[in-house]
């Protein structure tokens, strides 16, 4: 008898259909948390949304204590569990899935480094004067909510493009992965660098030896995090270091197999790691950090903030604009060609899907923005940003004729 992960058969295709499944459903829970977290802040009941997240929560062991707010626990805590799902699906991807090979690499790539590129410098043609850190802000994609836009068009979407749009946010991860840990991080304590360094060896020397003990991978994580976190630099990159390194030797349930249904470690942390990302943590992230209050004088102050229109212009027209432009550069290249049944309206659709940056976007907003009024501005853009954005790539895609779609 098969035990229950062995029913998570170890091929590209499933993974594929399960990751995009999970995200399309956790995109509607982020949309209801979000709205939620709107609601809230533009209730009477304001002041209760601003002390429970500034409630602060202690861990104690022994005469070690360590403490933070409500607010930085999920922002620096939970979310490392949603890297560690990043850095999980950037090596899945990249060893058997859509970015295996060099061929079905190069679209997305270039793809996601023009989507990367024009954002920012839309962002600092119309803001860098201001506040130059933001040019980070509109280079994100949130692929539950893009990968929502896509499933709400049903069979209008064909698996190829929707391949594309996965391997394109998987690139766009990574780049904003590089983007906060260089740019978006304080000044860096060597000493606690070290240390982390050194549990990162330890964990390396514990692959060396084909160690399995799960425990002591987590001993390891838990350590990372910690030493990043006094480094300076942002601790969720501890999730992407670990997901990264998650082994693909069979999981313990299947270490006697040797077949191609065998779940390797990092398939099986995937399926039981990603719907609590997904249905729980991202969430919670939305909930903490989608509170904007909307009034007549916040939307005033948006429409004649710099730093909000450079967010909304590099979302809106950043994004889809350099995908096409960085497709248009491949193909005439002859270094990749489009997806089955696609044409450049179609790679313009899903451009306006990647420009929905609502969860990376916010994350990015925090770090870079000090200002309060600042980090105001950005939320708002970001939402209507996220919100148009969808918009035209519903629009987009759904009105691709029929013979293009079962092309």
């Amino acid at each position: 008898m098969n035990s229950p992960s062995s029913s998570i058969i170890n091929r590209p295709v499933y993974h594929f259909r399960k990751f995009l499944q999970t995200e399309s459903a956790g995109g509607v829970v982020l949309v209801f948390f979000a709205s939620v977290s709107l609601l809230w802040v533009n209730s009477p009941l304001k002041s209760s949304f601003v002390d429970f997240w500034e409630t602060r929560f202690e861990l104690q062991v022994g005469n070690f204590s360590f403490g933070m707010d409500l607010h930085h626990w999920v922002n620096e805590g939970l979310m490392t569990f949603f890297f560690f799902v990043i850095g999980l699906e950037i090596k899945r991807e990249v060893t058997s899935g859509h970015l295996s090979t060099r061929k079905s690499l190069t679209l997305p790539l270039f793809g996601a480094v023009g989507g990367m590129l024009m954002p920012a410098l839309t962002y600092l043609l119309i803001a860098g004067s201001v506040e130059p850190r933001g040019w980070g802000v509109p280079m994100a994609t949130d692929i539950a909510l893009a990968v929502g836009v896509l499933s709400l068009l049903g069979s209008r979407v064909s698996p190829a493009i929707r391949a594309f749009l996965l391997g394109l946010a998987v690139v766009d991860d990574i780049g904003a992965i590089l983007v906060i840990a260089l740019f978006y991080s304080s000044g860096v304590s060597l000493s606690w660098l070290l240390a982390a360094v050194a549990f990162l060896l330890l964990t390396l020397v514990m692959k060396w030896f084909d160690i399995r003990m799960m425990w002591a991978y987590v001993f390891c994580g838990v350590f990372v995090w910690f030493c990043l976190y006094k480094t300076g630099v942002h601790p969720t990159l501890a999730g992407v270091i670990f997901g990264l390194l998650t082994p693909t030797f069979p999981h313990r349930h299947n270490a006697d197999l040797e077949t191609e249904d065998a779940v390797s470690t990092l398939e099986w942390l995937e399926h039981l790691v990603h719907p609590w990302t997904s249905f729980v943590i991202v969430p919670l992230f939305a909930l903490a950090n989608a509170g904007i209050e909307i009034t007549r004088d916040s939307l005033s102050a948006a429409t004649s903030s710099v730093i909000a229109w450079g967010i909304f212009a590099g979302l809106v027209l950043g994004k889809p604009i350099g995908i096409v432009l960085s497709v248009l550069i491949s193909r005439r290249l002859k270094l990749a060609e489009l997806p089955k049944g696609a044409s450049m309206g179609t790679i313009l659709g899903v451009g306006n899907a990647a420009g929905i940056g609502f969860t990376v976007a916010l994350f990015i907003s925090e770090l870079a923005f000090t200002d309060p009024t600042h980090r105001t501005d950005a939320k708002i853009a970001i939402l209507f940003g996220s919100l148009v954005s969808a918009l035209i790539a519903t629009a987009a895609l759904a009105r691709r004729p029929i013979k293009e779609i079962h092309q």
